[in-house]
């Protein structure tokens, strides 16, 4: 086994292109990292959220690429500060085309796209506020309809007003978080001044998870944080005096089974409540995680997720509530806690993380079938390393897995724009 890594800077017709070349050689066959910067300044272009539970940029078709536009990135949001949602078009040299506006986003995750696996090739989620209620709600949103009627749903409910928080994989429901809860509790993940129903109030019965039926528009609690904070007194005397949000609602591949984080005090390691619980889909068999296992864990298929534990990145059987394998080697995957996605094929996992030495992020591609892997140049997030205004890593896997879609700033530093890695394999 001969490990390698090279670069090369090149620009072709204005555009940056950065051609990276290594991996682990396996009978001739090597990785292959091509990447070439897609959008441009003055203005910033970026996703949002991490591809993880196949959270894909790419319209089913392939052609489309969906993202944001900001003309700002040195300050959170609020509802007079829409962004831009554009379509990127991969077969007319990325041109971008501006189609709606959101009041609902944030630097970290966007405004939490996901296109619609009932119909991939021309729906989207998308979450929006009211300007003047600071109401959130999630748009589903059409292609195919004509200017003035895109939108052809929105799920608003009056008295719970949540967004969406994570889709079904294989459709038909989407999971809904309080962002104005967020707002007071994590910023970072929060939407600037919505509405929050139960601000104050530590653990509201009235609160917490809820799930929405895409056809009906039907949604229910599926647990509340009273429930959570239940569970959690016993072993967390802190509990009574930590007002809970919780992060990252994410659906396994078949559907039937939902992982999130419950969390508290957040800006105090001293007194942090960070626990992880799965249930059904149904908000049955609603388990503590025995184990903490990071904190951008993805789901592999059936009931095991891929995490940290210490400094190795492995796999956790959430049933059996144990370790039970491990994705390369720490010397191959470096940080164990970054951003992570498994692609569509389940081949190919990514671990994008950050160096705050080199002020960029990594990523490291990694083949689970004969556990090739190549690490990628770093792309540069100068001095956006922490805070609420962070540029996480945040890879995302094209539909046949073998593009990942990533931010970075522009070769002057001043605004945030997409790249595509291509992965190539051969001699």
């Amino acid at each position: 086994m001969i490990q390698v890594v090279l670069s090369r800077l090149t620009h072709v017709a204005g555009v940056v292109i950065v051609l990276f070349f290594g991996g682990t050689l396996r009978g001739g066959e090597s990785i292959h990292l091509h990447s070439k910067q897609i959008t441009f300044g003055p203005k910033n272009h970026f996703f949002g959220y991490i591809g993880h539970v196949q959270n894909i940029p790419w319209n089913g078709g392939g052609r489309y690429i969906l993202a944001m536009r900001t003309s700002f990135q040195d300050h959170l949001p609020d509802a007079s500060e829409p962004a831009d949602i554009i379509l990127i078009d991969t077969k007319k040299q990325y041109e971008v085309t501006k189609i709606a506006e959101t009041r609902a986003w944030n630097p970290q995750q966007g405004t939490m796209f996901y296109w619609n696996p009932e119909a991939p090739s021309t729906q989207f989620f998308f979450n929006d506020r009211d300007p003047n209620s600071g109401r959130v709600f999630c748009v589903l949103f059409d292609l195919s309809k004509p200017e003035g009627k895109r939108r052809i749903r929105e799920f608003r409910f009056e008295n719970t007003p949540f967004g969406n928080s994570g889709v079904a994989q294989q459709g038909g429901a989407f999971l809904g978080i309080n962002y104005g809860r967020l707002d007071w509790l994590r910023r970072v993940t929060g939407y600037k001044g919505a509405y929050d129903w139960a601000r104050g109030v530590r653990h509201p019965d009235y609160d917490g998870i809820f799930k929405v039926d895409t056809a009906t528009g039907d949604s229910r609690l599926l647990v509340s944080f009273k429930t959570l904070a239940d569970l959690l007194r016993p072993e967390i005397s802190e509990i009574e005096h930590t007002a809970l949000f919780i992060n990252h609602t994410l659906w396994n591949r078949e559907g039937d089974r939902i992982f999130f984080f419950v969390r508290g005090n957040f800006g105090n390691r001293d007194t942090r409540i960070n626990a992880s619980f799965v249930m059904d889909a149904s908000g049955g068999n609603l388990t503590r995680m025995k184990q903490h296992i990071g904190g951008h864990p993805e789901w592999d298929y059936g009931h095991r997720m891929i995490g940290r534990e210490k400094d190795r990145q492995i796999l956790f059987d959430t049933d059996r509530q144990q370790v039970v394998g491990q994705l390369a080697t720490p010397e191959v995957i470096p940080d164990p806690e970054g951003d992570i996605s498994l692609s569509p094929d389940g081949d190919w996992f990514v671990n994008g993380y950050k160096d705050r030495a080199a002020a960029s992020n990594f990523y490291v591609v990694y083949r689970r079938s004969d556990g090739a892997s190549v690490r990628s140049s770093g792309y540069s997030i100068g001095s956006w390393l922490s805070g609420d205004l962070r540029q996480d890593p945040s890879p995302c896997w094209n539909r046949d897995s073998n593009q990942l879609l990533v931010p970075g700033l522009a070769t002057d530093g001043k605004s945030r724009q997409l790249f595509i890695i291509t992965v190539e394999t051969g001699p």
